[in-house]
């Protein structure tokens, strides 16, 4: 199992380059960073994590941004978006810079996506809560079509493009693995239908059980499907012995920890500690 480290990149924390250095350095596998374009003043979505809403969820770096500073300071890590919210952006853009990333790191993009939380957030991209998840199994097909065609179009409710040429196209074949994100009783489908890989959260040791159970009938789907096994990763791995230890009999591909959006000397205490964890 290969372990990876997520970090709110913000413009008072550490940067994100001598993040990524550091990571690389401890032997992590993958960073990965999240997404907020910006938080309305008035809200009335609830924060997942309960309370008040952190301060890094209104400074957080574009990730894309972010990522290729990381890129340029590293060779082997994996520069994930975890996640990436791509209901609130132009599927098109999206397409190019995926692409673009992914070939200027040399092909270590891994794209986590997700539907999010923040519906005043949504609503200001003009997206719909409620079709929200149509919406992003529309894009992330038609981004698809765009990374693996010479001439793509697409024509659904949601995007609707013509016949058109879009380089460059991404240098993993056929393109970045598509990790959704998500714990919902219909993840699972969307997996299935438009992901190259499961990225689960907030899994430990009390309800463990209950996601092995899940895992294992999605191999079951996707082995009836023809398909081989779906790669998963967790986010928000916890690191007692009790749930690495069954993270491991489930087979995760890899463990991904949180880091604090802090100071370079705070980050690294942090990343010595977590560092004890890597195979």
């Amino acid at each position: 199992m290969d372990h990876g480290i997520m970090m709110f990149p913000t413009d008072y924390a550490i940067d994100p380059a001598e993040l990524a250095k550091e990571t690389e350095d401890r032997g992590f596998d993958s960073l990965w960073f999240p997404e907020h374009s910006h938080i309305p003043t008035k809200r009335e979505s609830p924060y997942p994590g309960g309370g008040d809403l952190p301060r890094m969820y209104v400074h957080t770096y574009d990730p894309f941004v972010a990522l290729t500073a990381a890129a340029a300071a590293t060779s082997t890590l994996k520069l994930a978006t975890g996640i990436c919210l791509v209901i609130q952006r132009d599927t098109i853009h999206t397409a190019k810079e995926v692409a673009s990333l992914d070939r200027l790191s040399g092909g270590r993009f891994l794209f986590g996506i997700g539907g999010g939380w923040n519906r005043e957030e949504m609503a200001d991209h003009g997206t719909n809560p409620k079709t929200r998840m149509r919406k992003m199994g529309e894009q992330v097909h038609a981004m698809k079509a765009l990374w693996t065609q010479e001439e793509a179009e697409f024509h659904g409710e949601f995007v609707d493009f013509e016949r058109s040429w879009a380089w460059p196209k991404p240098l993993q074949d056929p393109h970045p693995p598509v990790y959704v994100g998500g714990m919902g009783p219909g993840v699972e489908d969307r997996v299935l239908d438009f992901g190259d890989a499961w990225l689960p959260q907030r899994v430990g040791p009390d309800n463990i059980g209950q996601f092995e159970q899940r895992a294992e009938a999605l191999q079951r789907r996707a082995a009836d499907a023809g398909r081989g096994r779906i790669p998963m990763s967790l986010f928000g791995a916890e690191t007692s012995s009790e749930a690495l230890d069954g993270y491991r009999r489930i087979g995760l591909e890899r463990a991904i920890y949180g880091v604090s959006s802090s100071d370079r000397d705070t980050v690294l205490k942090e990343l010595d500690e977590l560092a004890t964890l890597v195979d």
